[in-house]
């Protein structure tokens, strides 16, 4: 299933901030992407109705299995896509925000090999030390 770069932000960004504080509310994500509150607010119910997170009584989100799978599938796109760049000599900074853009349009081959050559490379890398 594809689905839309904003929505894999969003979960990518529950799932940080969820790593982050332990719990997550809408104004969390507010803060963190820099959206208003009723924007938040709509695809948050979105997000319920398409099985993507739920949300306990005091407004506390979780994502469902759906959602967590899409979330940690974009973190370690994030993750990896900016390690590899930075052992290429990119400064972090840069990095991450180019790992924000090209994580939702690599494809699953590039993505794979890129991450297999990275992780081959770093265990290489802590072997001779």
């Amino acid at each position: 299933m594809k689905i839309q770069e904003s929505a894999e932000n969003y979960l990518e960004t529950i799932l940080m901030e969820k790593q982050k504080r332990g719990q997550v509310r809408s104004i969390d994500i507010c803060n963190a992407l820099g959206f208003s509150k009723p924007t938040v607010s709509v695809v948050m119910k979105q997000f319920r109705e398409n099985g993507f997170i739920e949300m306990d009584d005091n407004g506390f989100i979780t994502l469902t299995d759906k959602g967590s799978k899409i979330a940690e599938r974009m973190y370690e796109r994030h993750i990896i896509i900016a390690n590899f760049l930075m052992v290429l000599g990119v400064d972090e900074a840069t990095a991450y925000q180019d790992s924000c853009k090209i994580e939702h349009d690599i494809s699953d081959i590039s993505f794979e090999c890129m991450k297999k050559h990275y992780l081959e490379n770093k265990k290489k890398s802590e072997a001779s030390k």
